[in-house]
Parts: structure tokens; sequence; C-alpha cells
């Protein structure tokens, strides 16, 4: 938000000290005590104009550095001191001018710029960039960011995006999440058709452990449609021709390479199924297209397979 101006105090200038001599009278001398070399030898008290302008001036450059280097208002000055302090230099160039945002996408950008309020040609020494900090931290594509002022007229905000994951649908709603599952509230899943797609309760906590594993298998994931959580637990992986891989609860990257060796034997991707059955570690269950839907035998080995059908046990 712009600095609120709350009124400048009066200004009082430095006044030179005075000297005085006493009447001479008979036997009488002048008195020493307020001779004015008195005064400047003992450096007590007394400025001439010149030396209190140079000490206004190095209070100024003071008052500078501190607010630079403390990335505060410097409260201990009070409200109305430091807000006659932001107008004199803003009035001797110190203002914002241009504001860089670095680090920041096309879709994130616009959110920083409103989240610091910025005005044009407000104070920058003024500015509490910790403040700052915090108001654009609160932007949903933000992971963290620092806020740095360049004297004389530019700030520069500094950011790191929270990395896009994925496209997270679950109900009636579909929302972009992060690595960490969280939803990124700012952004419109309708634009990023480049993401996976996942679907269910719980999708969003456990697809960054899965997606690096069907990352590395680029034939497969061209073939991608979906990932299905099914019962908060394990991964269904729906493909584009309508075929479903079932994986296990636990050690997908196992069951995922069964499926690495069944498509260097029989090119399985590229023939079609209606479903792959990867749920048991002991045998891989293909079921064809326009196959009927029969469960394999309890215990057997090797599931019962229609024409052209694939069986094998893990290992092939």
């Amino acid at each position: 938000m712009p600095a609120v101006m709350r009124g400048a105090p009066k200004k009082a200038g430095p006044k030179g000290g005075q000297s005085r001599s006493a009447p001479k009278g008979k036997g009488r001398g002048p008195t020493p005590a307020y001779a004015p070399s008195k005064l400047r030898g003992a450096g007590a008290v007394g400025l001439d104009h010149r030396a209190a302008l140079w000490a206004a001036m190095g209070l100024l450059c003071l008052i500078l550095l501190l607010t630079v280097f403390t990335g505060g208002r410097l409260q201990m000055l009070g409200g109305h001191i430091a807000d006659a302090i932001d107008r004199q230099f803003a009035s001797l160039g110190f203002k914002v001018r241009a504001v860089h945002v670095e680090g920041g996408s096309n879709f994130s950008t616009p959110y920083v710029m409103q989240a610091a309020g910025l005005t044009q040609g407000q104070s920058l020494l003024g500015l509490n960039l910790e403040d700052l900090r915090e108001r654009v931290e609160q932007v949903g594509w933000i992971k963290s960011a620092k806020v740095v002022r360049l004297l004389p007229d530019t700030l520069v905000i500094a950011v790191t995006e929270r990395p896009r994951l994925a496209v997270w649908q679950h109900g009636d709603q579909t929302s972009v999440v992060d690595k960490d599952g969280q939803i990124i509230p700012e952004a419109d899943a309708g634009l990023f058709t480049d993401l996976p797609l996942i679907v269910g309760e719980g999708a969003n906590e456990a697809a960054a452990a899965m997606l690096p594993e069907l990352a590395a298998r680029p034939a497969l994931t061209a073939r991608l449609e979906a990932l299905v959580r099914v019962d908060g637990r394990r991964w269904d992986l729906r493909l584009k021709d309508g075929g479903i891989i079932q994986l296990p609860a636990a050690r997908e990257d196992a069951a995922l390479l069964q499926l690495d060796q069944l498509e260097q034997k029989s090119r399985i991707l590229e023939t079609g199924f209606a479903r792959i059955d990867l749920r048991d570690p002991e045998m891989i269950a293909v079921r064809p297209k326009g196959a009927p839907s029969q469960p394999a035998p309890v215990g057997a080995g090797v599931a019962s397979a229609a024409t052209g059908a694939s069986a094998a046990k893990a290992g092939l």
C-alpha cells in the first residue's frame, strides 16, 4: 500500500550562539566567561551557519543509511518525522519510478504487482520492505520473495515461483497444484493442458512420488490421459485409447518395470489392450480389447486370456 502521509512537523533551523561582553567599569576589564573565542575553543556550544548546515546534511545521510540497511521506516523517529523525511527524499528524486519483478512468469507477475500495491512517485525510502515481501509471499504463485531497492528510483522484487506439478480434478473442481500438493489459487487449470491430469481424493498429495516414474517412460506418458487415485491407496493409469493399467498400492516402480519388460517383448502399448493388471507381483494379467471381463482364477500363476491376450509371470 502507498505510504500514508500524516503531515510534516514544523521546521526549526539551528541557531548560532551569541556572545556578550559586560560593560567596562573602572578597574574592571571585559568579563571573559562569554567571550566568543573561549566558546569556540571549548567546543561546548554554538555553531556557525556553515557548521550547522554540514551537521544537518550528516544527519540526513545517517538516516538514509539506516533506512537502506534496515529496510524499515525508522519508527524510532516517530511517524510525523519519518513522514516528513519521506517527503523530503521524494522531492530529491528518491521515489518509485520503476519496478522490476525477477523470476516471475507472465502468469504470476500481475499478481505480484497487485500485492505490492506500489504507486508511481511513491517515496522509495519510505517503503517497509519486510511488509512488502510478506504481501508478495501471500500470492499463491509465490514460494518466496526478496525485495531490494536500487537508489535512486528503482525497486526489484525477486521471486521464486511454486513449480506447477499437475492439474487436479476432484469432485466438480479442477485446480493446478504444486509439488507439495498445494493448490495455486490464481492458476487457471484450463491454461495448463501440458500438465498431467490427476484425479481423485488424495491424488494431489501422492502425485509427486508417482509422476517422475512416468516421466522416465516417454512412450507411456505420450499415451497417458490421466492418473486416477483409487481408494486413496493406489493408481490406475487411464490411456487415451481407453486402456487401463492397474498399479499396486506399493512398489509401483517394480510394477512399471514389469510393464517395461512386457512392452519390450510384445509391444503391448502399440497393439492396445483393455486392461493390464499389475497388482499381483507374481503375475501380469492382460485383457485385450473386446474380450469379456473375467476374473483371474484365485491362486493361478498365469491369468486366462482370450484370443490375442497376453499373460505372463513376473520376470518375462
